[in-house]
């Protein structure tokens, strides 16, 4: 059997092709009545969301976007804002999901990058918007007006959309320089949905919290991923664990996406109601950020195994998004499990692949990989090359085939001509139940040149710098030791939005405190 086509048989033609919003079209056709969206009070059915998103589609064109147009959203979770990528998808609109968190100098950067053609804002964020350099920008309130221009929106015109156009752009960190806008396509979010289902064992029947901010992947990808299949997405306004423990009683939830520093307000709240779980399939993520105890008791009270997932903005829950630890497992071992629905290498700096047991940076390739950077080839050459996206992490595979997590390529401490990675040492600390949260940064040293510091969070006050000394020359080599430990309260630690710990920030931390001593509080 050759490549070619069967003789007589028609030519390929778009049959092939789908795009976000007709899937979501098909779940309103199989279902109209069932629940779409809740938020507070308000529920909407498949229907009527179909009715919203089609009059928001044609108030976008009515303000002259069209197919690869930006539109700027600085909002919070809200039901506009889900409405938005839905009517965007109609169109081939491209959704910039602005970060407000950023500084005005940083959201500036993000807006101007992808040239939007309208920006829609909330109430909330008027301040915000206003101190912008916008020059002339369109902008549309969600809290003034907005409803007034939906009844006068046209009828939509129906547009062919390709589902390699971009959907998305969400931004990465900009803790090496400023952020990076990532583009991803209809053709990642479809496929991006199906990995929850391969690997999780999502369905419709499985509802989404979408506490995440929608300028997150937790808040887009999952929340379109839930809509395409015809489940229903409780959205709350970022992180209410009153309304979450509401939402986790109330729905049979599929992944309750819980990242490090949003664990224990939610156990706590959780505990303090004696709430009766419904139902959660998965729960968690990229379990070596947090301490196993919380693991473990976040996974009993759930009862819900944790995900023991590596994945990225870029690359959607891929490589690593196989491996679930069951409730009341073993959580000496960590190593992950690659998605069946992408290629995975580890490679050197000349894209070689290393061998098992050695460190090397991930590559990898397959349908829910982003589409790029908006505005930066070379940045784009750099990252794709030879056919994969480099993820700028580093793995090492195990004997079993698994790959642990050693570390961000770029963040290294190089400590007398040897490579230490933070995550090793970060593996140790998480592991030890009187250990909260903890982090590993570099220190300049003028013998060693950079030595290891751990700057730790502790839920018990009797652990002392001796005893984090002791744990690490049981399971380290001599050079990876710290040599400096200090200890904060949880709430110092300085966090992205998705709740990691932000490692050039504590440096400054560590700077400006100018401790030379091994322990310090």
């Amino acid at each position: 059997m050759t490549d070619q086509a069967v003789a007589g048989a028609p030519a390929p033609n778009s049959a092939g092709r789908i795009d976000v919003y007709t899937l979501f079209v098909e779940q309103v056709r199989r279902q109209p009545d069932a629940l779409a969206v809740e938020i507070g009070s308000q529920r909407m059915t498949y229907d009527q969301l179909l009715y919203r998103v089609d009059v928001v589609a044609g108030l976008l064109q009515a303000q002259g976007l069209g197919p690869g147009d930006r539109v700027a959203v600085v909002s919070e979770n809200r039901l506009e804002f889900l409405e938005c990528f839905l009517a965007a998808a109609q169109i081939g609109v491209v959704v910039a999901c602005q970060n407000w968190r950023l500084s005005g100098a940083e959201l500036q950067h993000c807006i101007d990058l992808v040239s939007p053609s309208l920006l829609l804002m909330s109430g909330r964020f008027a301040d915000t918007v206003s101190a912008l350099e916008l020059g002339g920008l369109p902008v549309l309130n969600f809290d003034d007006g907005y409803d007034a221009l939906l009844q006068q929106a046209p009828s939509v015109t129906p547009v062919d959309v390709d589902p390699e156009q971009g959907l998305v752009i969400l931004y990465t960190s900009g803790t090496t320089g400023l952020p990076k806008a990532a583009t991803i396509s209809h053709r990642a979010e479809i496929a991006r949905m199906m990995v929850l289902h391969l690997d999780l064992g999502i369905t419709a029947d499985d509802g989404y919290l979408a506490w995440s901010p929608m300028f997150h992947m937790g808040g887009t990808d999952h929340s379109l991923a839930a809509l395409m299949m015809g489940a229903p997405v409780i959205i709350t306004d970022g992180l209410d664990v009153a309304a979450m423990a509401d939402a986790i009683a109330a729905h049979q939830l599929g992944w309750l996406l819980l990242v490090p520093a949003t664990i224990e307000p939610l156990l706590a709240e959780l505990k303090a109601r004696q709430t009766v779980v419904r139902g959660v399939k998965v729960v968690g993520c990229m379990a070596d950020l947090v301490p196993t105890e919380t693991i473990a008791e976040i996974s009993a009270i759930l009862d819900a195994p944790f995900f023991n997932s590596f994945g990225s903005t870029e690359t959607g829950l891929p490589p690593a998004s196989g491996h679930v630890l069951p409730v009341g497992a073993d959580l000496s071992d960590l190593s992950k499990q690659q998605s069946v629905y992408c290629a995975f290498r580890l490679v050197d700096p000349d894209g070689n692949e290393v061998a098992p047991g050695e460190s090397g940076e991930g590559a990898v390739k397959g349908p829910t990989l982003f589409s790029g950077y908006w505005a930066a080839p070379d940045i784009n050459a750099d990252v794709f090359r030879d056919g994969w996206f480099r993820m700028g992490d580093l793995f090492r595979q195990t004997e079993s085939g698994g790959y642990d997590f050693v570390g961000r390529a770029k963040y290294l401490i190089k400590s007398g001509g040897e490579n230490i990675y933070p995550a090793e040492l970060e593996r140790v600390l998480l592991a030890d139940a009187r250990v909260e949260d903890a982090i590993v940064i570099r220190k300049p040293d003028a013998k060693w040149g950079e030595v290891p510091v751990a700057i730790i969070a502790r839920r018990d006050d009797s652990l002392a710098a001796e005893d984090v000394f002791a744990m690490c020359r049981a399971a380290l080599a001599g050079y990876k030791q710290p040599r400096e430990v200090h200890f904060i309260a949880g709430d110092d630690f300085v966090r992205s939005a998705t709740g990691k710990i932000v490692r050039e920030d504590m440096e400054a931390w560590l700077k400006s405190k100018g401790s030379k001593s091994k322990g310090s509080e």
